[in-house]
């Protein structure tokens, strides 16, 4: 006996092709969403000071590191990866670093999560600051 395919049967099979195509495209880590994430070696300037807004940060996507300058002349560093799927986030806005997969947000300040889905806050990054200079330690 042949069974034939019903639209319920199509619709299922369809959905369930884009839901695993979707799901295999999350993030540049490879899955690794919960180690220390700078590619670039030690010592590599990554910045000016200037070039980090007050209150704000920029993201190095090739270094995978966001550095954030919480206050005047208070620079910090995080793991650019989000630590609920491991994309990378992108953008630094009112205070917070933002994923755009599922939008997690994290405090400028330590990374702590601001708004899950994020299970834990983005890992710490070392960096120096020497004079107008940001490099990573």
């Amino acid at each position: 006996m042949t069974h034939r395919s019903t639209r319920r049967t199509v619709l299922l099979a369809t959905g369930a092709s884009a839901l695993a195509a979707g799901c295999s495209k999350y993030g540049d880590s490879n899955g690794d969403s919960g180690s220390s994430s700078a590619q670039a070696s030690a010592g590599q300037e990554l910045a000016k000071t200037t070039d980090i807004p007050v209150g704000g940060g920029k993201i190095f996507k090739d270094e995978k590191v966001v550095v954030t300058q919480p206050k005047k002349d208070e620079f910090k560093a995080f793991s650019a990866i989000c630590t609920h799927q491991g994309c990378t986030v992108s953008a630094v806005a009112d205070g917070t670093i933002n994923c755009p997969c599922h939008g997690s947000k994290y405090r400028i300040a330590d990374g702590s999560v601001a708004g899950g889905p994020a299970p834990k806050p983005l890992p710490a990054e070392q960096i120096k600051v020497d004079g107008n200079s940001i490099s990573l330690a």
